[in-house]
């Protein structure tokens, strides 16, 4: 039987992948660690669930409006107002089923065969993939360990061709943990000035899990707002991963609308139910999102002080998110028994199949020398995979 050729332009998702294979070890009995999913480990808050419940009660269960709930648009507006001081109206905002779909919407409506698209590494996996799928060119612009694995203005600068029609990134960083400061944002927006023709996605979807202060935005700059696409859901921020609900904000009506023309045509409207539960998640109470980024904050203290007892392992705290991203390219070219490490590929296998613990390869994310680990789990789980890591190291020679 036939399949399109798009298919062999684009990988199946690592982090899913290894999830897989995680779960396929645990049915075959085996005691895996899980620390590969961002998915955070708390339940929803209940006010949010009580929500959802009320919305089913009161028939919440028709064809919604494609681009959402006007009164959710609005609910976003207010949000982006109270935490950025970033105004927004309705018809700026388009809700989505979730946040990957919100880019894949981006992507579709502005990025046509030979456009090229600069994304900074490392990046999400997905950014690349989708953008392979509207037949445009990925341009990897490889950061470093040294300047905290954040594009430059200069890097920025240098990448862009007349083709250039996209910028993406994301601040907190997913695989990183880094944040953008002002300042460096300031820095991309004067190079964006001088090059008006390409739109910014700013993925803001670990907003909320920021250790050091307030977050801040790309769109907070006047002369680039207008081209700044944020997207941002409930996915991580409110323990929300299963209610498939993201959106995207634009100050270009134009562009919303392409991207309401493209959703219109695969899901339609988000879950109804589900748009009302959004809209008390993000105007009410905030303390359970807050209680939780404290206890990822304790996490990675734990997390933090068992990577750092393993020799020649590079690794900076994270400054947002819930993941770590070491460098443990010091243990390529190391053995056990007659398994040798000769990449991160072979480091995430190894941890998995000899550890029992699931991480990602740096590969995936555009950086080889690293692996992510996602401190999205209980203390009891981290204590018990990192001992298990702990030990893995150390039987390398």
């Amino acid at each position: 039987m036939y399949f399109a050729d798009r298919l062999s332009k684009f990988s199946e998702p690592e982090t899913l992948k290894m999830a897989k294979m995680a779960r396929e070890l645990r049915e075959q009995g085996k005691d895996v660690i899980g620390l590969s999913l961002g998915e955070p480990d708390f339940d929803t808050p209940d006010h949010i669930k009580e929500a959802l419940i009320n919305a089913i009660n009161n028939n919440y269960s028709h064809y919604p409006p494609v681009a959402g709930y006007p009164e959710l648009r609005k609910a976003i507006c207010t949000k982006l107002w109270r935490d950025s001081d970033l105004d927004y109206s309705p018809e700026h905002t388009l809700v989505s089923t979730g946040a990957k779909q919100s880019i894949a919407n981006l992507i579709f409506a502005v990025v046509d065969s030979g456009v090229d698209v600069i994304i900074p590494t490392p990046y999400w996996v997905s950014y690349s993939e989708v953008v392979r799928m509207a037949g445009g060119n990925p341009i990897m612009v490889r950061t470093s360990y040294e300047s905290g694995y954040k594009i430059t203005p200069e890097q920025l600068e240098a990448a862009i061709t007349p083709n250039t029609k996209l910028f993406m990134f994301s601040s907190p960083s997913n695989p990183t943990g880094a944040v953008y400061s002002k300042d460096e944002l300031e820095g991309l927006a004067g190079v964006f000035e001088r090059h008006p023709d390409i739109w910014i996605m700013s993925d803001e979807i670990y907003e909320y899990t920021n250790y050091v202060g307030g977050h801040h935005s790309i769109a907070q700059f006047p002369s680039v707002i207008d081209r700044v696409v944020i997207i941002n859901g409930l996915s991580k921020g409110f323990a929300m991963t299963g209610y498939r609900l993201g959106y995207l904000a634009c100050r270009n009506t134009d562009l919303v609308k392409a991207c309401d023309k493209i959703q219109g045509q695969i899901t339609s409207g988000a879950n109804a139910a589900t748009q009302q539960a959004a809209v008390v998640a993000l105007l009410e109470d905030l303390k359970p999102t807050m209680d939780m980024v404290e206890e990822f904050k304790a996490r990675r203290s734990i997390v933090m002080e068992y990577l750092s007892a393993i020799p020649n392992i590079r690794i900076e705290e994270p400054a947002g998110a819930f993941y770590v991203f070491p460098d443990v390219s010091a243990y390529f070219g190391k053995k056990v028994g007659d398994r040798t490490i000769a990449n991160s590929d072979d480091m995430s296998m190894y941890l998995l199949e000899q550890a029992w613990v699931s991480t990602v390869s740096g590969n995936a994310f555009g950086e080889p020398n690293c692996i992510r680990i996602s401190y999205a789990a209980s203390r009891a789980e981290l204590e018990k995979g990192f001992e298990r890591i702990k030990k893995a190291f150390a039987d390398l020679v």
